[in-house]
């Protein structure tokens, strides 16, 4: 559970990069060019979406990286970055592999238990 765990906030945070390169561009360009926001719409808070596009990739990938030996912790930041992911950008078309991968990740890191021992974590 553990390699599963760590894989899918790998990969789910390498995919969240891009989700986050478009978040953030589109909030850079919605906020100096207002006619693009005009055309296309603008986000109701630009600063949580910048925020939230650095960040919540960036769990994911720490989360991925922590899961073999931290399996709690890694687990415990793969869920914030799923909801950083899921509250910036909702679920949708482009979210939905990242929110899957790293929800699932971290849900499967909190589950996992120590490899020799049937319980979990301590």
């Amino acid at each position: 559970m553990r390699n599963a765990a760590s894989i899918l906030g790998i990969i789910g945070g390498l995919i969240g990069i891009f989700v986050g390169l478009f978040g953030y561009g589109y909030a850079e360009l919605s906020e100096r060019q207002p006619e693009v926001g005009q055309l296309l719409g603008v986000f109701e808070n630009p600063g949580f979406i910048r925020f939230a596009s650095f960040v919540a990739p960036l769990l994911a990938i720490a989360g991925g990286a922590m899961a073999k030996s931290r399996a709690l912790w890694g687990g415990i930041l793969m869920l914030i970055s799923a909801f950083f992911f899921y509250a910036a950008f909702g679920f949708n078309v482009g979210t939905m592999f990242p929110i899957g991968f790293v929800a699932l990740g971290g849900i499967l890191g909190i589950a996992a238990g120590k490899p020799d021992e049937p319980k979990a974590h301590f």
